[in-house]
């Protein structure tokens, strides 16, 4: 195992690179909830630094859920329920770390983009403005109970455009058009200061999945590549009906020539799944030998139960025509 804690479940995680560390942000809960489905409403953000992957640090802890002010007369937080995934970007000597907020307001069941910036990677303040982007019914589902168990805004992943002064912004999320188990969507939005975003239409909605998770791009060699995390249980049936096999669970990829797409699913579209549900959340980082390698959480062992730890870094092949295997 790459990286586990004795007393807290670890899952979905993602990397800032500051020189020759690697600093590692995760989702934890405390073990002594015995069921693993309860660390979803009982997580924070913890922190660990490391310079090859694969022999972690523990830093204190980087964010948590905000308090709900007594008096509050219905001021209640953005992220006062859960602090969920995000991504962590450096602008001008600040590193801006955006992350999923659900409110206390809404029971947690309506996702947000919240903000938190840091010039040392280790203290954290959380922006005034939260949330900072939130879904546009215009392209994406809000909460419609009978249609799916919450309104998906969330996973933001931030990357500086190289050819211009933009910043874009993917996210989970659900279109509001098609087979409802083929909404799954990466949304999509855009900034030029990394504060006011204009939320666009997705950048991707193939109506291959009920939700396509933690997105995130890199350009590895000549391509640019579109990694998320998929379910078998929320495969659409469109997409069934065009698998010779049945579908796995796992990280699934899209290539393009250009940043922003076109992107195509190539060779099977998976990076690294399986039936067991063995990996899941899967993210993509550049080592220190300059090779690239996938990391993603232990979801279940041999015998269907939680592991709630981090994988050894497994490094990525490259074939001539650009598909990945690891």
């Amino acid at each position: 195992m790459g990286f586990s804690l004795k007393d807290k479940w670890v899952w979905d995680f993602w990397f800032a690179k500051d020189g020759e560390d690697y600093h590692l942000f995760y989702l934890q809960a405390d073990r002594a909830l015995e069921d693993p489905e309860l660390r979803h409403w009982n997580v924070s953000i913890g922190h660990a630094v490391s310079t090859d992957l694969n022999d972690w640090k523990v830093l204190p802890d980087a964010i948590a859920p905000s308090p709900v002010p007594e008096g509050s007369q219905g001021m209640i937080p953005a992220d006062s329920c859960t602090t969920w995934t995000g991504c962590v970007i450096q602008h001008d000597g600040t590193w801006y770390m955006y992350y999923t907020g659900s409110s206390k307001a809404e029971d947690g069941l309506v996702q947000r983009v919240c903000l938190a910036t840091s010039n040392d990677l280790m203290a954290w303040e959380k922006h005034p403005a939260n949330p900072l982007v939130e879904l546009d019914e215009r392209w994406y589902d809000g909460l419609n109970l009978e249609r799916w168990h919450d309104a998906s805004w969330r996973d933001p992943w931030v990357m500086k455009d190289p050819a211009s002064d933009r910043y874009h912004m993917l996210v989970t999320c659900r279109a509001n058009r098609g087979e409802n188990d083929g909404r799954g969507a990466i949304g999509y939005a855009q900034s030029k200061n990394l504060i006011d975003w204009e939320v666009k239409e997705p950048f991707l909605a193939p109506g291959s999945y009920g939700e396509m998770e933690v997105p995130q791009v890199e350009k590895i060699g000549r391509h640019y590549y579109l990694f998320c995390s998929v379910s078998e249980r929320f495969t659409s049936k469109q997409q069934r009906a065009l698998l010779a096999e049945e579908p796995l669970n796992g990280v699934i990829y899209y290539m393009s020539e250009n940043l922003e797409g076109p992107y195509k699913s190539v060779g099977s579209g998976y990076l690294y799944a399986d039936a067991q549900f063995s990996l899941y959340s899967g993210k993509v980082i550049q080592g220190p030998d300059k090779d690239w390698y996938l990391m993603g959480f232990l979801n279940r062992d041999t015998k269907g139960d939680f592991v709630g730890g981090l994988s050894e870094p497994m490094r990525i092949n490259i074939a001539p025509d650009g598909q990945l295997t690891v």
